[in-house]
């Protein structure tokens, strides 16, 4: 099943298993890491904007929004929450009042690590129970699924 010459019939069964199966890695991994933590674990939207400011830091709300797919409203919103629990940092550009920067607090950036550090040991354990085929297979289709993650992209 490669590139145009997949069916529709094949193309339908790969789209609706991976649906499936990405959000059921995510929550045996959410799981886990509940077993885990002490501390809470912060709602998805929240999870998803400190990586992005670890990312990028010092990045604009507006731009925030747009990779996030988010109205940058919302955004705002989500970060003024975030600020009042200590977790972002918003500063004002120098040249430009009415834009945002955005960077971690320390203790956000300490919680981040720590927890992904634990999500990634939990895949990394479970990857070593794996045949080297599956992990192959599985080294192979990353860089297709980042393919698909851009072509998924509103942009494109």
């Amino acid at each position: 099943m490669s590139g145009s010459h997949a069916s529709d019939q094949d193309l339908s069964h790969v789209a609706r298993a991976l649906t499936a199966i990405l959000p059921t890695l995510n929550r045996a991994v959410d799981r886990r890491l509940a077993q885990d933590v002490a501390i809470p674990k912060p709602p998805e939207g929240q999870l998803a904007l400190l990586r992005l400011v670890a990312e990028r830091d010092g990045i604009a709300v507006r731009e925030a929004a747009d990779v996030m797919l988010m109205k940058p409203n919302n955004v705002s919103a989500l970060v003024s929450q975030m600020t009042r629990q200590g977790l972002l940092e918003r500063r004002q550009d120098t040249r430009d009042k009415r834009v945002a920067h955005l960077h971690l607090t320390v203790r956000a950036r300490q919680d981040l690590t720590r927890v992904d550090d634990l999500r990634h040991g939990y895949v990394i354990e479970a990857l070593r129970a794996l045949t080297d085929g599956d992990l192959d297979a599985i080294g192979s289709a990353l860089a297709a699924l980042n393919n698909l993650a851009q072509r998924l992209h509103p942009a494109h």
